[in-house]
């Protein structure tokens, strides 16, 4: 087995940095050397709710280290780019091309899985331990199903790589495959950290004539409109319903209310929200992963209004990641500035830290030399 350095949940709301020992590839499977592991606010949710050990991290790029027998999509020396919504391209979803939520693989979807891994051994003191979301990015090495994993063929440094695996593709995906944002059309993205940013370039990428920033804070909408929005509002933190904020839409918009809106804050009492933002027949999205009850008022849905809750920006894996790194090759999309910061795991505190301070856009901790 592999000594591997690690960030691990302890089970009890925090997570310390140890040495763990990953073990080599079933047939399978990809021994990868992991160079830079993106920071989520969903990683900072696992470490809070699941009572659990397991090594922390969901996005990822490294290098291929060794594959199994197998294993025919890369091979030693590749870069790759980890996914963590694993397709077996066998399951009644799979066949129907759903393969985002793949009843064997997929952490979140598959019935009878932990959600946190799977696959060859990795271990701590001599026991079994788990890895978020079937990967466990944050550690220098991790093996994966072959699924999990996309060949780099593109001029990009592991950091800016790293984020396409979740926040990326989770904005990204959102507007292009589960929206299919027209071009001409009007857009509103309600939040603008490093998800809603996303969907911001991707709106633009799909030609979006306008596209509307909402954040709370000032700095970020200028950041949005560098990201290619169009117009910016600032909410108020006290109008909880964001009335104000569905007004000023509706001005940008003729009065009807935009094509589209897309939900990118996580917060509960925004869940209705881009309902109201969106004309008649209009389509509104859930993109942060809301999970908490939310009560609507049915008349949000007059007329003909559509509601949709993709997962993963209804990620295919190999189609998309390479569509994202195209339109960054042409300069259509912006990786290497949403990376604020970067860390090592030393300091991964600060990482979390600045997270939830609102500090960044999104984090990359480096890993190895």
């Amino acid at each position: 087995m592999i000594a591997s350095k690690a960030a691990i949940a302890d089970g009890k709301g925090g997570f310390f940095i140890d040495t763990i020992h990953v073990g080599e590839p079933l047939d399978d499977e990809v021994l990868v050397e992991l160079k830079a592991s993106g920071i989520c606010h969903t990683d900072w949710d696992s470490i809070c709710t699941w009572k659990d050990t397991f090594v922390l991290g969901h996005e990822g790029a490294g290098v291929v280290k060794a594959v199994g027998c197998n294993v025919t999509k890369v091979s030693p020396g590749d870069k790759v780019i980890l996914n963590w919504a694993i397709p077996c391209g066998a399951c009644f979803q799979c066949h129907h091309g759903n393969v985002h939520i793949c009843e064997s693989n997929n952490p979140v979807t598959s019935p009878g899985l932990d959600g946190h891994a799977h696959g060859a051994a990795c271990q701590f003191n001599n026991a079994d331990l788990k890895r978020s979301f079937h990967l466990g990015t944050m550690s220098e090495y991790t093996v994966v199903k072959e699924a999990a994993v996309v060949k780099m063929t593109t001029d990009i440094s592991f950091s800016s790589a790293s984020i396409v695996g979740c926040g990326v593709m989770t904005g990204y995906g959102s507007v292009v495959n589960a929206a299919n944002v027209k071009a001409g059309s009007s857009a509103v993205v309600i939040g603008c950290g490093g998800v809603g940013l996303n969907a911001i370039q991707a709106a633009k990428i799909s030609g979006a004539a306008t596209i509307i920033a909402v954040d709370l804070d000032p700095s970020r909408i200028e950041q949005a409109k560098s990201f290619g929005a169009t117009h910016g509002v600032i909410a108020d933190k006290n109008d909880a319903s964001l009335a104000s904020v569905v007004e000023e839409v509706k001005k940008l918009t003729d009065g009807r209310g935009a094509d589209y809106a897309f939900e990118c804050t996580a917060v509960p009492a925004l869940g209705a929200a881009p309902l109201a933002m969106i004309r008649s027949a209009g389509v509104a999205v859930q993109v942060s992963g809301i999970e908490q009850k939310i009560d609507f008022d049915c008349e949000l849905f007059e007329w003909d209004k559509q509601y949709i809750n993709p997962l993963y920006g209804q990620c295919k894996p190999d189609q998309d990641f390479a569509s994202i790194l195209k339109h960054y090759e042409c300069g259509n999309l912006k990786l290497d500035e949403l990376v604020t910061k970067e860390y090592s795991l030393d300091n991964l505190d600060q990482g979390f830290e600045d997270l939830l301070a609102g500090r960044i856009a999104k984090g990359v901790v480096l890993l190895g030399d």
